[in-house]
């Protein structure tokens, strides 16, 4: 089983860039997009002519901000929406399919914010969302993919001195949150297992300052799978030559 997630940055601008055709090249079984930017019915026009996939989406109140969604070739056991806390479900930030064999969470987990003004709310976040996936580990193994906005370790930006406890995605703050994730829910950083060594393959780059072409970026996107299931991972890569986003489509191969 092929499973594809990218942070499109807005599934309209997306599709006028050539999405349909990534999709096509892809030819994942499950297709996950982060920062839809649209209402649901927005989302289901924009990709009305991608017919191999059923949509599943999850849009925020605020128009034109967040949302998330999941392209299925195969039709889910159930599709759910958000963690069911009110403070946390008006931003379309998580889409749920249950599978036979595991839960797929697809989620764009908050950004901290310029001035790290939402620091605080993302802490809060991070706590909710791993009691949220340790209740769903109950009952089947999770794959938990999307944009997480948090470089985990030094060796996931290109540039971690200048922005550690300054730059929204790299303070303590979001790191000990996702490490507490990873140890509270039993979950392996598919990529960074197997590949303990490769330090330049990033996800997202600012727009700025020529930042993609010099390759000064972030590795913001995950593919988290419950340890009881590592054993069936054949590979976790990043697509970093595929453009159209400031962030580019990452992979896991999994056989059950």
């Amino acid at each position: 089983m092929k499973l594809v997630s990218w942070n499109v940055n807005g599934i309209r601008a997306s599709v006028k860039k050539g999405f349909e055709d990534v999709v096509k090249d892809f030819d994942a079984d499950v297709f996950c997009v982060q920062e839809t930017k649209a209402q649901d019915d927005q989302v289901a026009e924009a990709l009305k002519d991608i017919t191999d996939y059923k949509l599943y989406s999850n849009s925020a109140e605020r128009k034109g901000y967040s949302g998330t969604g999941i392209l299925s070739k195969q039709v889910p056991v159930k599709f759910n929406k958000d963690m069911g806390i009110e403070v946390h479900d008006l931003e379309g930030r998580i889409t749920h399919s249950e599978f036979e064999h595991f839960h797929l969470i697809n989620v764009y987990i908050p950004n901290s914010g310029n001035g790290l003004k939402r620091l605080d709310y993302r802490a809060g976040w991070d706590i909710d969302f791993t009691n949220y996936l340790k209740e769903l580990s109950k009952s089947k193994p999770l794959i938990i993919t999307g944009d997480f906005n948090v470089a985990h370790t030094e060796n996931d930006l290109a540039n971690p001195k200048s922005n550690y406890n300054k730059t929204s995605g790299f303070t303590q703050v979001e790191i000990d949150g996702f490490e507490h994730m990873l140890n509270e829910v039993k979950l392996v950083d598919s990529f960074r297992k197997l590949h303990p060594t490769t330090f330049d393959k990033y996800t997202f780059w600012s727009a700025r300052g020529g930042a993609r072409e010099r390759n000064v970026g972030w590795r913001l996107d995950y593919f988290l799978v419950s340890e009881s299931i590592w054993d069936k991972v054949k590979s976790a890569e990043i697509h970093d030559q595929v453009m159209g986003s400031d962030h580019c489509p990452i992979s896991l191969e999994i056989e059950f």
